[in-house]
């Protein structure tokens, strides 16, 4: 071997390594398996290893064992591989504790009816259809005790229209009886333990109209929340999700309006419970930063001028177009959405929850979606979390259904959520 080429070889070994917060590794992978000076790839599960903050030795050879025997390995032993190695991760950086504080799904069928110009029906068979046994509906109740029993989650997101909680009366009081109805599944959700999300799935917008932009007023708005701060002030497991997905608007003017619904719930006595602040472009991961949510939401303040428990609300789907709708999923999202969040999330020392993600049941897409959450565990002191779309109501023949079979009370969950969300 001649000195150059031996000098040509060198080189190559040394810049085939993955940069800083990089793939190195996962089934599939045909990349660089080591790291830059400073990291370390770090096994997270069979899809997905990355460079991480630390030094000593790669854990690849970890990954390749652990892939050697995972066709012939339990689920439930492949699990606790992980999470071994999930805390050699986790011992390997400051930067992340190696699991999310929260992972689960949506429970819908309160939001039926809502479409995205925030007009939702209440009646009829367009309308609400409650995830609860005692009102005509799935078993939503039971749904959550095996996510929370069986697959070890512990959040659940519990999206309603706002019409429905003031029976269609803009501005109007609580609905006694359809604030009723609606407890009835946060209840459930409290009683298993789990932290559960009020989510108004209205698009910050009511029948056509923007919140605060020539649509109803911020008062309006704000009566909604101050009472539903009121009703569950005392509830140390609530999460307010101030709105779904606001989409086509003035972020700065959104932003006073979230600042607006901010003041009115601590005023109302929640006053240390997680609100969940959402952005534009349908509160998209992949463009909080860049269409200005990221910079005008994080100006928003508790009534005493800090931040704490103010997260900011993100969603994600895996297809080409992040509606969900698509017919296959064709990216992570890393890249283009999460590590530049949380390059800017690390900047300025604030938090995310990703409400809403999702895919079809494919191995395509369990891939990816294994690949996602695992970035998200890797990256844990920035993203609180995961909620899976969804569950509750939805037939299993829904595309993006999680919704799990119950045969003789013996629960069946779809494959993505064996494959992915289940810790």
């Amino acid at each position: 071997m001649g000195i150059s080429t031996f000098i040509l070889l060198f080189v190559s070994t040394v810049t085939a390594q993955s940069g800083a917060w990089g793939q190195c590794g996962g089934s599939g992978w045909t990349g660089a398996t080591t790291c830059v000076s400073g990291y370390v790839c770090t096994y997270s599960n069979q899809w997905y290893s990355q460079c991480l903050p630390g030094t000593g030795s790669s854990s690849t050879t970890l990954v390749t064992s652990t892939m050697s025997v995972r066709s012939s390995t339990s689920a439930t032993s492949i699990r606790s591989s992980s999470s071994s190695a999930s805390a050699t991760s986790a011992s390997a950086t400051a930067t992340s504790t190696g699991l999310t504080q929260f992972a689960g799904v949506n429970i819908a069928g309160f939001d039926f009816g809502c479409t995205t110009d925030g007009t939702c029906i209440i009646t009829g068979t367009s309308g609400p259809y409650p995830p609860l046994p005692s009102y005509g509906g799935p078993d939503g109740p039971g749904q959550m005790s095996h996510f929370v029993k069986d697959d070890h989650m512990n959040i659940f997101r519990l999206p309603v229209g706002w019409q429905f909680l003031v029976n269609g009366v803009l501005g109007g009081t609580l609905n006694s009886a359809n604030l009723s109805e609606y407890n009835t599944l946060v209840q459930a959700c409290l009683s298993t333990g789990a932290y559960c999300i009020i989510d108004i799935h209205n698009y910050a917008r009511w029948n056509g109209g923007i919140i605060g932009q020539g649509g109803p007023t911020n008062a309006q708005f704000v009566s909604l929340w101050a009472q539903l701060a009121t009703y569950y002030a005392s509830d140390s497991k609530i999460l307010f999700g101030i709105v779904n997905e606001p989409h086509d608007l003035a972020v700065t003017t959104w932003a006073q309006t979230v600042q607006a619904v901010v003041t009115a719930i601590r005023q109302a006595g929640a006053t240390s419970q997680m609100i969940l602040l959402p952005g534009s472009d349908y509160t998209s991961a992949g463009s909080f930063i860049s269409d200005g949510s990221a910079a005008a939401l994080a100006a928003v303040k508790n009534p005493d001028g800090t931040t704490t428990n103010l997260i900011f609300d993100v969603h994600k789907y895996l297809d080409s177009d992040n509606s969900g709708g698509g017919g296959d999923c064709v990216t992570n999202n890393i890249a283009t959405a999460f590590q530049p969040l949380a390059t800017w999330l690390n900047s300025v020392g604030r938090q995310a929850l990703l409400s809403e993600t999702g895919g079809i049941s494919s191995t395509t897409c369990a891939k990816y979606m294994c690949e996602q959450i695992a970035f998200l565990n890797q990256n844990s002191n920035v993203f609180l979390g995961y909620v899976g779309w969804g569950a509750g109501s939805f037939a299993t023949e829904y595309a993006l259904s999680l919704t799990p079979t119950n045969s003789n009370g013996v629960w069946t969950d779809q494959p993505l959520v064996k494959e992915c969300f289940a810790r």
